[in-house]
């Protein structure tokens, strides 16, 4: 399981994550544009307003799995600062996958609000 912390968590309190949803953010994030790995950490946590802190031992394997699944690929390139980085970019494949997982997560946050909200 994908292990992400609150921003304003201790270490020992981190908050574990459903099964792929680390897989679906990154897929969200390299669906914006081609970015590096520590990148894709950095704009995780910009878009959670910091809400959200993703691990390297986290994000190196699912970037590994999800290009082995052929829902991402890769080149390497220059980065701003000059250094060579792998960079990732959602595949066809990896759309589809992307819309069907965010559809699939809408749901299940419904359900859950409903329970949440529920005076019964």
């Amino acid at each position: 399981m994908s292990r992400m912390t609150r921003h304003n968590e201790k270490a020992s309190g981190d908050a574990e994550l459903l099964q792929g949803t680390l897989d679906m953010l990154i897929l969200r994030v390299a669906a914006l544009r081609p970015i590096h790995g520590y990148a894709i950490v950095q704009r995780i946590e910009q878009m959670s307003r910091g809400g959200l802190l993703i691990r390297q031992g986290s994000l190196y394997p699912a970037l590994y799995r999800l290009e082995e699944r052929g829902w991402l690929k890769s080149e390497w390139r220059t980065t701003e600062s000059g250094r060579e980085a792998k960079y990732y970019s959602l595949t066809k494949a990896g759309s589809r996958q992307l819309e069907t997982e965010t559809a699939d997560w809408k749901r299940l946050c419904a359900a859950i609000s409903l329970i949440l909200e529920s005076t019964e």
